[in-house]
């Protein structure tokens, strides 16, 4: 049997939703092993601003009353925790620098307007570059999280394949803001594309991506075939050189750039009348399937010298761009199988993505 332990690792791109289905939601990450997450400010209201006294008469939440409740519901167990705080057309330099003197303002988050789940408060990336928060991010330390796609797009441009709402963004945006900023941390968010990783590799040492799960693992064929909606995630899952590109940069033992966040979208209700809830729900089981990615990529876990890169990727390389520690906490992945069950929360089941494409165990098993 294979077998082996490894650091408690930090899910740097999750999502934990509010109200009464933060416990169960926290409890599947710490059960899998988490020794901290990145919690996305994607709330109702948007948590956009730092401070409880400019919350402005509920427009927004603020960093401060989240990360209270996030800790009340057990996030407190978390050695690490970040709350980005979400860019909205209200965020100023001012503003930036108040939330890194406090401590409190880690990272920000960029949304394409209406691009995905919570989108709605979201600004094109151009307008940080030219009113100084950028800058200002910059001159503060404060890390940018880009969800790196296009918004507004005609239905041939979002999605084709010769581009894509995500080539797009890293063509025509992202190399300006490397170049104009460069000093400036960038995480390019669950990237799926080619492109972004070619855009990663060339941007140097400031600039690193999070790769989820299911981009490892799955293509757009296995979304359309069938009509799988639980594979349904922005940005959408793409085509097999892109997946490849995914997967030589995971897999390269001196891959320092690329790691984990699993982009973890708990919803209840999947499909609905008018459309499907963008998200993959996989709390509780992510280094599993990230495991399972590794080995269809070619990598052979029952070495050391597999382990390592895995290693890396999972435990090492989020914590060093983010300055965290690796902790003596350990858990242990085992090569044998795990059945996956449905989360039950006050709000209804959440069906993790296993599940909701029909595959009722894991071929591999975890143990804290």
């Amino acid at each position: 049997m294979i077998e082996f332990t490894l650091p408690k690792w930090y899910d740097l791109h999750a999502h934990f939703r509010q109200g009464g289905v933060l416990e169960p939601y926290i409890k599947a990450h710490l059960d899998m092993g988490c020794a901290g997450a990145l919690a996305m400010p994607n709330t109702k209201p948007p948590t956009a601003v730092v401070f409880e006294d400019d919350e402005n008469n509920g427009k927004y939440w603020s960093i401060e009353r989240y990360m209270r409740d996030l800790r009340a519901a057990g996030a407190d167990k978390f050695k690490e925790l970040i709350v980005p705080l979400y860019l909205t057309i209200d965020t100023s330099p001012d503003m930036i620098i108040k939330g890194a003197g406090s401590g409190l303002l880690k990272a920000c988050k960029s949304y394409p307007p209406h691009g995905t789940t919570g989108a709605e408060y979201g600004v094109p990336t151009t307008k940080f570059m030219d009113n100084g928060v950028f800058e200002a991010m910059e001159q503060a330390g404060i890390v940018l999280c880009v969800h790196g796609e296009e918004h507004g797009l005609s239905p041939d441009h979002y999605f084709d394949y010769g581009q894509n709402a995500e080539t797009i963004f890293y063509d025509n945006y992202m190399p300006i803001v490397r170049d104009k900023f460069p000093n400036l941390k960038i995480v390019c968010e669950h990237v799926t594309t080619k492109k972004a990783v070619d855009f990663v590799l060339g941007a140097g040492p400031n600039t690193a991506a999070t790769i989820t799960p299911q981009h490892l693992i799955y293509t757009i064929g296995d979304l359309l075939q069938g009509l799988k909606y639980h594979l349904f995630c922005l940005p959408l899952l793409k085509y097999s050189e892109d997946r490849q590109a995914l997967r030589k940069a995971v897999t390269d033992p001196n891959n320092t750039q690329f790691f984990a966040g699993t982009d973890s979208a708990p919803h209840t209700t999947k499909a609905t009348d008018c459309g499907c809830a963008a998200g993959c729900f996989t709390g509780g089981i992510a280094p599993q399937l990230y495991a399972q990615g590794f080995e269809l990529a070619g990598v052979d876990l029952s070495s050391q010298y597999g382990q390592d890169i895995f290693r890396k990727f999972l435990c090492e390389n989020g914590a060093s761009f983010y300055g965290f520690n690796l902790l003596d906490d350990s858990f242990t992945l085992r090569k044998e199988d795990m059945p996956v069950k449905v989360l039950e929360t006050s709000e209804g089941n959440v069906v993790p993505l296993p599940l909701g494409l029909k595959n009722y165990t894991l071929p591999w098993s975890i143990k804290l």
